[in-house]
Protein backbone atom coordinates (compact mmCIF):
# COMPACT_ATOMS: atom_id res chain seq x y z
CA UNK A 1 0.00 0.00 0.00
CA UNK A 2 1.39 3.19 -0.89
CA UNK A 3 0.72 6.98 0.05
CA UNK A 4 -0.36 8.01 -3.29
CA UNK A 5 -2.97 5.17 -3.22
CA UNK A 6 -4.40 6.29 -0.09
CA UNK A 7 -4.85 9.75 -1.47
CA UNK A 8 -6.79 8.64 -4.46
CA UNK A 9 -9.09 6.72 -2.13
CA UNK A 10 -9.47 10.00 -0.07
CA UNK A 11 -9.95 12.27 -2.97
CA UNK A 12 -12.44 9.70 -4.49
CA UNK A 13 -14.58 9.74 -1.04
CA UNK A 14 -14.86 13.50 -1.14
CA UNK A 15 -15.79 13.86 -4.84
CA UNK A 16 -18.08 10.73 -5.13
CA UNK A 17 -16.63 10.34 -8.70
CA UNK A 18 -13.75 9.14 -10.44
CA UNK A 19 -13.32 11.84 -12.93
CA UNK A 20 -13.70 14.74 -10.38
CA UNK A 21 -10.97 12.71 -8.24
CA UNK A 22 -8.31 12.72 -11.15
CA UNK A 23 -8.78 16.01 -12.22
CA UNK A 24 -8.26 17.24 -8.19
CA UNK A 25 -5.03 15.07 -8.49
CA UNK A 26 -4.09 15.87 -11.98
CA UNK A 27 -3.87 12.51 -12.88
CA UNK A 28 -6.03 10.41 -15.90
CA UNK A 29 -9.28 8.76 -14.95
CA UNK A 30 -7.94 5.82 -15.56
CA UNK A 31 -4.93 6.11 -13.27
CA UNK A 32 -7.63 6.59 -10.41
CA UNK A 33 -9.54 3.68 -10.91
CA UNK A 34 -5.88 1.40 -11.38
CA UNK A 35 -5.38 2.68 -8.14
CA UNK A 36 -8.25 2.78 -6.53
CA UNK A 37 -8.23 -1.66 -7.78
CA UNK A 38 -4.94 -2.11 -6.58
CA UNK A 39 -5.38 -0.61 -2.64
CA UNK A 40 -9.28 -2.74 -2.63
CA UNK A 41 -6.58 -6.09 -3.31
CA UNK A 42 -3.97 -5.13 -1.29
CA UNK A 43 -6.77 -4.60 1.53
CA UNK A 44 -8.90 -7.27 0.16
CA UNK A 45 -12.32 -5.28 0.58
CA UNK A 46 -14.13 -3.58 -1.26
CA UNK A 47 -14.05 -0.14 -0.79
CA UNK A 48 -16.87 1.30 -2.91
CA UNK A 49 -20.06 0.72 -4.59
CA UNK A 50 -20.05 1.70 -8.04
CA UNK A 51 -22.98 3.07 -9.73
CA UNK A 52 -24.63 5.73 -12.31
CA UNK A 53 -24.37 8.44 -9.61
CA UNK A 54 -21.14 7.89 -9.01
CA UNK A 55 -18.80 5.98 -6.10
CA UNK A 56 -20.07 5.46 -2.77
CA UNK A 57 -18.18 4.59 0.16
CA UNK A 58 -19.04 0.72 1.58
CA UNK A 59 -19.31 0.42 5.39
CA UNK A 60 -15.93 -0.94 5.18
CA UNK A 61 -14.88 1.85 2.99
CA UNK A 62 -16.12 4.36 5.67
CA UNK A 63 -14.04 2.43 8.36
CA UNK A 64 -11.13 2.65 6.59
CA UNK A 65 -11.35 6.08 5.13
CA UNK A 66 -10.60 7.11 8.89
CA UNK A 67 -7.80 5.50 9.17
CA UNK A 68 -6.40 6.54 5.81
CA UNK A 69 -6.96 10.11 6.45
CA UNK A 70 -5.01 9.77 10.03
CA UNK A 71 -1.71 7.68 7.87
CA UNK A 72 -1.85 11.04 5.35
CA UNK A 73 -2.23 13.68 8.47
CA UNK A 74 0.45 11.82 10.43
CA UNK A 75 2.41 11.85 7.06
CA UNK A 76 2.08 15.49 6.14
CA UNK A 77 2.93 16.71 9.86
CA UNK A 78 6.11 14.58 9.02
CA UNK A 79 7.18 16.50 5.90
CA UNK A 80 5.84 19.58 7.97
CA UNK A 81 8.20 18.49 10.81
CA UNK A 82 11.21 17.58 8.69
CA UNK A 83 10.74 21.42 6.74
CA UNK A 84 11.00 22.76 9.92
CA UNK A 85 14.20 20.90 11.19
CA UNK A 86 15.86 23.18 8.59
CA UNK A 87 14.19 26.15 9.84
CA UNK A 88 11.25 26.52 7.48
CA UNK A 89 7.36 25.94 8.10
CA UNK A 90 5.65 24.88 5.03
CA UNK A 91 2.58 22.90 4.74
CA UNK A 92 -1.10 23.69 4.22
CA UNK A 93 -3.64 24.91 7.25
CA UNK A 94 -7.90 24.38 7.28
CA UNK A 95 -8.88 27.97 9.36
CA UNK A 96 -12.48 28.10 10.23
CA UNK A 97 -13.56 31.92 9.86
CA UNK A 98 -16.63 33.55 12.06
CA UNK A 99 -18.65 37.05 11.46
CA UNK A 100 -17.53 39.42 8.87
CA UNK A 101 -13.71 38.78 7.83
CA UNK A 102 -12.91 42.33 8.92
CA UNK A 103 -14.12 41.57 12.67
CA UNK A 104 -11.51 38.90 12.82
CA UNK A 105 -8.95 40.86 11.21
CA UNK A 106 -8.94 38.08 8.49
CA UNK A 107 -6.84 39.88 5.53
CA UNK A 108 -4.11 41.26 8.11
CA UNK A 109 -3.87 37.83 9.50
CA UNK A 110 -3.23 36.38 6.35
CA UNK A 111 -0.86 38.75 4.38
CA UNK A 112 0.70 38.71 7.95
CA UNK A 113 1.18 34.64 7.72
CA UNK A 114 1.95 34.20 4.55
CA UNK A 115 4.48 37.67 4.37
CA UNK A 116 6.18 35.82 7.84
CA UNK A 117 6.14 32.06 6.26
CA UNK A 118 6.32 32.14 2.50
CA UNK A 119 6.02 28.44 2.00
CA UNK A 120 2.61 28.60 4.29
CA UNK A 121 -0.51 27.32 2.27
CA UNK A 122 -3.51 29.16 4.34
CA UNK A 123 -7.30 27.95 3.42
CA UNK A 124 -10.43 29.29 4.90
CA UNK A 125 -13.97 27.90 5.34
CA UNK A 126 -16.72 29.99 6.74
CA UNK A 127 -18.57 28.34 9.99
CA UNK A 128 -20.87 29.25 12.92
CA UNK A 129 -18.91 29.42 15.81
CA UNK A 130 -20.18 26.08 16.99
CA UNK A 131 -19.82 24.43 14.13
CA UNK A 132 -16.56 25.66 13.80
CA UNK A 133 -15.30 24.52 17.29
CA UNK A 134 -16.63 21.30 16.36
CA UNK A 135 -14.32 21.13 13.17
CA UNK A 136 -11.45 21.86 15.45
CA UNK A 137 -12.29 18.64 17.44
CA UNK A 138 -12.85 16.80 14.82
CA UNK A 139 -9.97 17.44 12.39
CA UNK A 140 -11.95 18.92 9.60
CA UNK A 141 -10.12 21.80 10.81
CA UNK A 142 -6.47 22.51 11.61
CA UNK A 143 -7.27 25.88 13.82
CA UNK A 144 -10.30 28.41 13.70
CA UNK A 145 -11.70 31.64 14.96
CA UNK A 146 -14.49 30.82 18.16
CA UNK A 147 -16.55 32.55 19.92
CA UNK A 148 -17.75 31.75 23.48
CA UNK A 149 -16.58 29.71 26.34
CA UNK A 150 -13.26 27.62 25.99
CA UNK A 151 -14.71 24.54 27.93
CA UNK A 152 -13.14 21.64 26.11
CA UNK A 153 -10.53 20.07 27.70
CA UNK A 154 -8.66 18.95 23.86
CA UNK A 155 -9.12 22.24 22.89
CA UNK A 156 -6.55 25.49 23.52
CA UNK A 157 -6.58 28.57 22.06
CA UNK A 158 -5.31 32.44 22.47
CA UNK A 159 -7.80 34.52 23.65
CA UNK A 160 -8.15 37.86 21.44
CA UNK A 161 -10.79 40.30 23.18
CA UNK A 162 -13.92 40.71 24.70
CA UNK A 163 -16.82 41.20 23.03
CA UNK A 164 -20.11 42.49 23.77
CA UNK A 165 -23.75 41.21 21.96
CA UNK A 166 -26.66 43.26 22.13
CA UNK A 167 -30.65 42.83 21.21
CA UNK A 168 -31.15 45.31 18.01
CA UNK A 169 -34.18 45.88 16.09
CA UNK A 170 -34.95 47.51 13.00
CA UNK A 171 -34.46 51.40 13.76
CA UNK A 172 -38.90 51.53 13.00
CA UNK A 173 -39.38 49.62 16.15
CA UNK A 174 -37.35 51.90 18.41
CA UNK A 175 -40.41 52.78 20.44
CA UNK A 176 -41.14 49.03 20.90
CA UNK A 177 -37.94 47.32 21.41
CA UNK A 178 -35.37 50.18 23.25
CA UNK A 179 -37.51 50.11 26.57
CA UNK A 180 -39.21 46.81 26.29
CA UNK A 181 -39.28 44.16 28.97
CA UNK A 182 -38.12 39.95 28.41
CA UNK A 183 -42.16 39.19 27.77
CA UNK A 184 -42.73 41.86 25.20
CA UNK A 185 -39.17 41.28 22.91
CA UNK A 186 -39.78 37.39 23.35
CA UNK A 187 -42.66 38.15 21.80
CA UNK A 188 -41.13 39.88 18.87
CA UNK A 189 -39.77 37.81 15.91
CA UNK A 190 -36.41 36.80 16.49
CA UNK A 191 -33.36 35.73 13.81
CA UNK A 192 -30.78 33.16 15.48
CA UNK A 193 -27.82 31.30 13.92
CA UNK A 194 -28.29 27.40 14.24
CA UNK A 195 -28.76 26.01 17.54
CA UNK A 196 -24.56 24.82 17.71
CA UNK A 197 -23.82 28.43 17.28
CA UNK A 198 -22.51 30.91 19.86
CA UNK A 199 -24.88 33.10 18.68
CA UNK A 200 -28.34 31.11 19.37
CA UNK A 201 -26.64 29.35 22.69
CA UNK A 202 -26.22 33.35 23.78
CA UNK A 203 -29.55 34.55 22.94
CA UNK A 204 -31.40 31.07 24.76
CA UNK A 205 -29.01 31.70 27.77
CA UNK A 206 -30.86 34.78 28.04
CA UNK A 207 -34.04 33.96 27.23
CA UNK A 208 -33.82 31.17 30.47
CA UNK A 209 -32.36 33.57 32.75
CA UNK A 210 -35.42 35.79 32.27
CA UNK A 211 -37.96 32.92 31.83
CA UNK A 212 -39.55 33.50 28.41
CA UNK A 213 -39.21 31.69 25.43
CA UNK A 214 -39.39 33.27 21.46
CA UNK A 215 -42.89 32.50 20.17
CA UNK A 216 -41.35 32.97 16.04
CA UNK A 217 -37.88 32.32 15.28
CA UNK A 218 -36.63 32.35 11.63
CA UNK A 219 -32.93 30.88 11.51
CA UNK A 220 -30.17 32.70 9.41
CA UNK A 221 -26.65 31.17 9.12
CA UNK A 222 -24.48 34.79 8.67
CA UNK A 223 -23.78 37.70 10.78
CA UNK A 224 -24.37 39.88 8.04
CA UNK A 225 -27.45 37.95 6.64
CA UNK A 226 -28.94 38.59 10.11
CA UNK A 227 -28.00 42.52 10.00
CA UNK A 228 -29.77 42.60 6.77
CA UNK A 229 -33.05 40.57 8.16
CA UNK A 230 -32.93 43.36 11.12
CA UNK A 231 -32.61 46.48 9.09
CA UNK A 232 -35.35 45.36 6.84
CA UNK A 233 -37.63 45.06 9.77
CA UNK A 234 -38.04 41.12 9.68
CA UNK A 235 -37.55 41.28 13.59
CA UNK A 236 -35.01 41.51 16.23
CA UNK A 237 -31.96 39.37 17.30
CA UNK A 238 -28.28 39.70 18.93
CA UNK A 239 -25.26 41.31 17.07
CA UNK A 240 -22.19 42.46 18.29
CA UNK A 241 -20.33 45.53 18.94
CA UNK A 242 -18.97 47.57 17.11
CA UNK A 243 -21.14 46.49 13.87
CA UNK A 244 -23.95 47.08 16.40
CA UNK A 245 -23.18 50.91 16.94
CA UNK A 246 -22.11 51.54 13.61
CA UNK A 247 -25.40 50.51 12.55
CA UNK A 248 -27.42 52.47 15.19
CA UNK A 249 -25.20 55.42 14.08
CA UNK A 250 -26.17 55.10 10.51
CA UNK A 251 -29.79 55.51 11.78
CA UNK A 252 -30.31 51.56 10.78
CA UNK A 253 -31.24 49.59 13.73
CA UNK A 254 -32.15 50.37 17.77
CA UNK A 255 -30.65 48.58 20.88
CA UNK A 256 -32.35 47.79 23.55
CA UNK A 257 -31.40 48.98 26.82
CA UNK A 258 -31.48 46.08 28.88
CA UNK A 259 -29.61 44.04 27.08
CA UNK A 260 -25.59 43.39 27.15
CA UNK A 261 -24.34 39.94 26.91
CA UNK A 262 -20.32 39.35 27.15
CA UNK A 263 -18.80 37.04 25.02
CA UNK A 264 -14.79 35.73 24.59
CA UNK A 265 -13.22 35.90 20.73
CA UNK A 266 -10.34 32.95 20.09
CA UNK A 267 -8.35 31.54 17.84
CA UNK A 268 -8.57 27.47 18.52
CA UNK A 269 -6.30 23.90 17.56
CA UNK A 270 -6.31 20.91 19.10
CA UNK A 271 -3.63 20.95 22.14
CA UNK A 272 -2.12 18.26 21.12
CA UNK A 273 -1.14 20.24 18.31
CA UNK A 274 0.39 22.97 20.47
CA UNK A 275 3.83 21.87 19.37
CA UNK A 276 3.19 21.54 15.45
CA UNK A 277 5.21 23.87 13.67
CA UNK A 278 2.24 25.27 11.80
CA UNK A 279 0.27 25.52 14.53
CA UNK A 280 3.06 27.60 16.39
CA UNK A 281 3.73 29.85 13.23
CA UNK A 282 0.15 30.75 13.10
CA UNK A 283 -0.21 31.09 16.62
CA UNK A 284 2.75 33.41 16.60
CA UNK A 285 1.43 36.00 14.05
CA UNK A 286 -1.66 35.86 16.15
CA UNK A 287 -0.50 37.10 19.22
CA UNK A 288 1.49 39.48 17.45
CA UNK A 289 -1.47 41.01 14.99
CA UNK A 290 -3.76 41.03 18.50
CA UNK A 291 -0.86 42.79 20.37
CA UNK A 292 -1.79 39.39 22.94
CA UNK A 293 1.50 39.13 25.36
CA UNK A 294 -0.45 36.24 27.17
CA UNK A 295 0.18 32.60 26.96
CA UNK A 296 -2.08 30.31 25.39
CA UNK A 297 -5.07 29.09 27.01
Amino acid sequence: MELYQLKTFAAVAETGHLTRAADRLHISQPAVSAQIKALEETLDVRLFERGPGGMTLTGAGARLLEQASKVLAAAEEMRNVAKSLKGEIAGRLRIGTIGAPEFIRLGEFSSRAVERFPMLELEFHAEVSGAALEAVRDGTFDASFYVGDLVHPNVGGVRLRQMTFRVVGPAAWASRVQHADWPALAAMPWILMPQISTHSQLARTLFREHGVEPINVIEADQESLIANLVVSGVGISLLPDPLVLDMQSAGRVCISEKTVTPATLWFIYLRERANDPLIKGVVEVIRALWNNGSNPV
